[in-house]
């Protein structure tokens, strides 16, 4: 289909399957599409509702184009979630990435800078002391070293490059804004991935299930968090093996206290980062707790146990012992070493 084919069905309400997406993309990133095009392409695909099939097709497209990293295996994780929510907590998925890769799991963190808060996971890693610009053979020999790294998404997606000034431009939320964790360059087989807006959960749910991940949580607090909190029950979307099932989990039915907004507030990237330090050494509070329950989740989801239980009481240890502190000890000092090596004297 031409573009005017492709738009004219868009505003008659009809999705685009798969395969008429996927093309889409490849257009766009060939160049063969105006700004003026892509944003039309944007803001009708807004109007009508993205659908899981349309989604997907974007991301196999943008998979075929990123950056890559050496070393990776299958089993890796991400805690990427799409940010939007507004509710200017500190970096809880960060935090949870820590904590997770500190239980021993291999964990790719796939991020930005700030979408909604004061402070991104770029933006606290950064402060926290992790060099976050590391070239991909540099990116994979730290995944090797320390378990973890950080992926810091503009150097990995050339294909976002032409879409980039256009988003600005709009100023409205578009189908991109959902792509960031189902992009990761290390395509991770298991991750869990909090979204702001509820009609997308389960469109982003489904599209997962189309791009055969092994096994995904994708979760909303009922009031709003793109993250599990205690501050309220979350919606959970499940794929595993090619099956998608909903249900709803109760943050008190773990034995977490229940926490207001204000205990889950965080700042800038200095403040951030203070209280993410204060999480990994285990100090106790609302703030323990959320990275507590988000990192069982994620442990359950990455295989390592049987059930969320079983990975909060994981993630727990981990804490307890000092091996989340000690991580991301390492985590700096690896980053920080590589960059020294590359930087010319």
């Amino acid at each position: 289909m031409n573009y005017s084919e492709i738009l004219t069905k868009l505003i008659s309400r009809k999705d685009l399957p798969l395969p008429d997406s996927e093309e889409v993309m490849e257009r766009i990133i060939a160049g063969e599409l105006t700004p003026a095009q892509i944003a039309g392409l944007l803001l009708v695909l807004r109007m009508k509702g993205e659908t899981a099939q349309e989604l997907a097709g974007f991301v196999r497209s943008l998979r075929k184009h990123v950056v890559t990293i050496p070393h990776v295996s299958d089993e890796v994780f991400d805690t990427c979630g799409t940010g939007g929510d507004g509710m200017r907590t500190f970096n809880i998925s960060t935090a949870t990435a820590l904590v997770v890769a500190a239980c021993g799991v291999t964990v790719v963190k796939h991020g930005n800078r700030s979408v909604s808060s004061n402070c991104g996971s770029a933006d606290v890693l950064e402060a926290l002391g992790v060099k976050i610009d590391l070239t991909p053979e540099q990116a994979g020999a730290c995944l090797d070293e320390v378990g973890i790294v950080f992926l810091f998404a503009p150097l990995y997606h050339p294909a976002f490059a032409r879409v980039g000034p256009v988003r600005k431009e709009l100023g409205v939320r578009t189908i991109f804004n959902f792509l960031g964790p189902l992009v990761n360059p290390a395509r991770p087989a298991r991750q869990i991935v909090g979204v702001s807006d509820v009609a997308m959960l389960p469109v982003i749910a489904e599209s997962l299930r189309l791009l055969d991940s092994a096994h995904a949580l994708v979760v909303r607090s009922t009031d709003g968090y793109d993250e599990l909190t205690t501050t309220a029950a979350a919606e959970v979307y499940e794929v595993s093996q090619g099956a998608l099932t909903r249900y709803e989990i109760d943050p008190q039915e773990y034995g977490f206290a229940h926490a207001t907004l204000n205990d889950l507030r965080g700042g800038d990237a200095q403040g951030n980062a203070v209280i993410v330090r204060s999480v990994l050494s285990g100090e106790e509070g609302p703030r323990l707790d959320t990275v507590l329950f988000n990192s069982g989740a994620a442990l359950y989801t990455a295989g390592r146990t049987k059930d969320i239980a079983g990975g909060i009481a994981l993630a727990r240890a981990a804490v307890e012992s000092g091996k989340a502190i000690q991580l991301l000890g390492r985590f700096m000092t690896v980053t920080q070493s590589m960059r020294k090596q590359s930087t010319p004297h």
